[in-house]
């Protein structure tokens, strides 16, 4: 009982500003955690990879922008809202009478058996974070840190986008294969290019030994210029149904992006719980020259931990592109590795290395993407928004650390003594 409790003490104190952050929510959202059944609506229906969208609707709603976190994202729903208007137009030109959408964005509830509403949209919105932080949490482990994650995700979605592009106007191999099916040419594509440049990385760093922050730094620099030769400095949209689906589409009452974290989740931590690569993780993240004394390759698996941070970021370039049906390379990830990095720190792991926690990162990031999801539900400014995400994270920090819970608990002791003597 005393090894389970130690083994999750890091997540109480995410856990618990988590818990307050949903609770503010609830208090000052209205019906936020309430549940609706509505009856399905074909017209309306979500569609799936190779069923293209019902005439007259499009794959993304207004209602799926309630929180933008970024200018491509405001300028999808600007779009998206001018979509519905053109249709009310032509309803009432052909002497139909328009109907206004009833609009209940707030809470969670079950539309033609899916789940919509705030807290789902924090789940899909923080997807991204999600999948970056697994493999972030990995290369830190090591005592690493890879800085370019942002960058990976705008030439992964520059690389999708590209392609799909081409394989829609048929000018690249494997259109002949129909949309409901080259959708997965794009995705394997980006995947194995993100997976290249984490390679790279795992290369200066461990190869050359040159210091993580600077090798990493080389990449997020040229990353976003390398993003802008794939799409020659253009947005590429798409409306590929499997495409369009990572993001969009919904599997078993939850959006498709959070199995796809579940999934990340499982292979990775299978993969580092079950097989020795996680003891070794550790064993170089405490000691990198008392590993290599014991016959562990360190280098090599510095190396591998970058080749997975590299896989992730492209997973979530994926995502991101995916969510807005287009490749915005200057745009795309945006400042995403300082929240990966983030919530890596608030679910337990030391940017010294050692020790680490998937399990905690998740939870970071979702603390993390709540905290952003209310700045913006309260018309808090972007340009503010960082300044309490900063605190909210300084305070979770240092609840978890030691030393300062340390230092309070001796202030108080100190007064009560005192009170006890006079």
């Amino acid at each position: 009982m005393n090894k389970t409790s130690n083994k999750f003490r890091h997540l109480v104190w995410p856990l618990v500003s988590l818990a307050l952050l949903l609770l503010f929510n609830a208090i000052f959202t209205d019906n936020f955690f309430k549940i609706e059944i509505k009856k399905q609506d074909s017209a309306q229906a979500p569609s799936v990879p190779g069923n293209p969208p019902a005439s007259g609707t499009s794959w993304i709603t207004p209602e799926s922008y309630e929180n933008v976190s970024d200018p491509t994202e405001a300028a999808a729903k600007a779009a998206a809202e001018e979509v519905e208007a053109a249709k009310q137009t032509v309803k009432e030109s052909a002497g139909q009478q328009a109907v206004p959408e009833k609009k209940d964005d707030k809470g969670v509830s079950i539309f033609g058996y899916y789940l919509y509403g705030t807290p789902i949209d924090i789940l899909n919105q923080g997807s991204k974070v999600m999948v970056l932080a697994i493999g972030m949490t990995l290369v830190i482990a090591t005592g690493g840190i890879d800085i370019s994650v942002g960058a990976v995700m705008a030439i992964a979605g520059a690389i999708a986008a590209l392609l799909i592009s081409m394989l829609d106007a048929g000018t690249c191999i494997g259109a002949g294969m129909g949309p409901s099916v080259y959708w997965i040419i794009p995705v394997l594509a980006a995947l194995v290019l993100a997976t290249i440049a984490g390679f790279w990385n795992g290369m200066l760093v461990a190869g050359f030994g040159i210091q993580p922050m600077v090798a990493t730094l080389v990449l997020m620099v040229a990353g976003r210029g390398v993003a802008q030769l794939i799409t020659d400095g253009q947005i590429i949209t798409f409306d590929n149904p499997g495409l369009v689906f990572l993001c969009n589409g919904h599997a078993l009452f939850l959006p498709f992006s959070v199995w796809i974290v579940v999934a990340m989740y499982v292979i990775f931590g299978l993969l580092t719980r079950k097989t020795a690569f996680g003891l070794f993780i550790e064993s170089v993240g405490n000691n990198e020259r008392a590993s290599r004394y014991a016959g562990i390759e360190a280098r090599r698996i510095k190396w591998l931990t970058y080749v997975i941070c590299g896989f992730c970021a492209g997973m979530a370039g994926l995502l991101a592109a995916s969510n807005i049906k287009c490749a915005d390379s200057n745009n795309a990830g945006l400042n995403l590795e300082l929240d990966a990095i983030l919530a890596t720190v608030i679910g337990g792991t030391s940017m010294a290395g050692g020790r680490f926690f998937l399990s905690g990162s998740l939870v970071g990031a979702i603390l993390i993407q709540t905290l952003t999801t209310t700045m913006y539900m309260k018309n808090v400014s972007p340009a503010i928004v960082a300044v309490p995400k900063a605190m909210v994270v300084i305070i979770v920090c240092l609840l978890q650390s030691p030393v300062f819970r340390a230092k309070v608990l001796s202030i108080f002791a100190s007064k009560a003594a005192k009170g006890g003597v006079q």
